[in-house]
Formats: C-alpha cells, sequence, structure tokens
C-alpha cells in the first residue's frame, strides 16, 4: 500500500501514522479503528501573530527616541564645556601644538 503524499492532502481526512497490522485487522474483522485528533487549535482572532509586529515596531521607535535623546543630550554637554572653556581661558588655547584663540583680546 503506498502511503499519499503529505504535500496534496488535507489534515484530517486520512491518518497515514495507523500502523499496518491494526489497519489489517480492522479490515479482517470489521472494527471500527478510531483516530482521535488533537487539536490544539484557539478559537477567536490569533493576537500574537498581530501583536508581535507592533511591540517590535514599538521597540524600534522608542529606540530611535533614546537615541535622539542622547545625542540632543551630548550636543548640550559639549557646549556647555565648550562655553565654560571660552569663559574660563580668554585667550589661545592649545592642543598638542594647535593653538585655537577663543577671544579676542582687548589689547590690539
Amino acid at each position: 500500500m503506498q502511503q499519499p503524499d503529505p504535500h496534496h492532502t488535507i489534515p484530517g481526512n486520512l491518518a497515514p501514522h495507523i500502523p499496518a497490522n491494526v489497519y489489517q485487522r480492522a479490515q479482517a474483522t470489521g472494527q471500527p479503528v478510531v483516530i482521535v485528533v488533537n487539536d490544539t487549535n484557539p478559537t477567536g482572532f490569533p493576537w500574537r501573530r498581530v501583536l508581535i509586529p507592533f511591540a517590535i515596531a514599538g521597540a524600534v521607535v522608542a529606540g530611535g527616541w533614546g537615541l535622539a535623546a542622547a545625542l540632543c543630550w551630548l550636543m548640550d554637554v559639549a557646549a556647555h564645556t565648550a562655553t565654560a572653556i571660552a569663559g574660563a581661558v580668554a585667550g589661545p588655547l592649545g592642543v598638542g601644538g594647535i593653538t585655537l584663540k577663543l577671544a579676542q583680546s582687548k589689547n590690539k
């Protein structure tokens, strides 16, 4: 007996997993074969299929806002640092051989 192709059969119509000896005994004696199908498909709308993409999109949006907030904070700290340095050093500022003149002196 040839087994049916599982890709072209509708689940529930055929049971190719019945052992051959059980099938032959049922055919010979006329005894019915009971097939129990454990159907675990939930009833109602599959919320998980919808909520997972929204959760991923929400995480991406929250991460984007967090990145924007972190960049704004970093720029704010850099601006305050530059202002503090310019206020404290009213002359040339040299780092590694490069000198920057932050403010002009009043004596020309």
